[in-house]
């Protein structure tokens, strides 16, 4: 999947087609509830002390015109949201220690496992918008077929995937609390709920 999305997307960016206009990228967010989840730190699995993962429900219409990860990605984008990625998730549990990240569900239906092994599963399908926190375990339990993400990281971002064994826990706990809150929701822009609820 990831060569033929890769592709897509280049031919996308250069073309134009399947993309949304950008005056259109705001009628394109829904307004929904922004439902938070906080996991604590369960010694393998850092999370975030400070800030909630937010899961937006149908927060993105997908029209059958455009691409439904062009929707997404551009959406983000224009949010201050970029170096987009198409994919799954792995199904193998991992965090980022140096950047937030976002997942916009594109096509199809999964379940996710947030938060390590004492955090929560979330059953996630196209149009749904899960913003982890900087530290937040994840891993994919099960999905569709077609199952699709696009993935982001606020502007500037340093990413890395850590899986738990793979760092010292100690210094992945101080590297996720240098990360500060992010300038923008990836859906909702300036004045979107990860702007009020990510507040040290």
């Amino acid at each position: 999947m990831p060569i033929l999305e890769n592709a897509k997307q280049a031919l996308e960016r250069i073309t134009g087609l399947a993309r949304p206009n950008p005056r259109d990228l705001p009628h394109l967010a829904q307004t929904c509830t922004a439902n938070t989840y906080t996991f604590d730190d369960d010694g393998q699995t850092p999370n975030n002390p400070a800030f909630p993962l937010i899961h937006y429900l149908s927060a993105v219409s997908l029209p059958d015109e455009f691409d439904p990860a062009a929707v997404i990605e551009d959406l983000f984008a224009a949010n201050g949201w970029g170096d987009a990625w198409r994919d799954g998730i792995y199904d193998f549990l991992h965090f980022h220690t140096h950047a937030h990240e976002v997942l916009g569900i594109a096509r199809g239906h999964g379940s996710v496992q947030f938060g390590g092994a004492r955090g929560r599963t979330l059953h996630i399908k196209a149009g749904d918008v899960v913003v982890l926190p900087a530290g937040t375990g994840h891993q994919r339990l099960s999905a569709s077929e077609d199952f699709l993400v696009v993935g982001a990281y606020p502007d500037g971002s340093d990413y890395d995937e850590p899986k738990p064994w793979e760092v010292v826990h100690d210094d992945a706990v101080a590297a996720i609390a240098e990360v500060g809150a992010p300038d923008s929701d990836p859906v909702y822009g300036k004045d979107g709920p990860v702007c009020r609820l990510w507040v040290r």
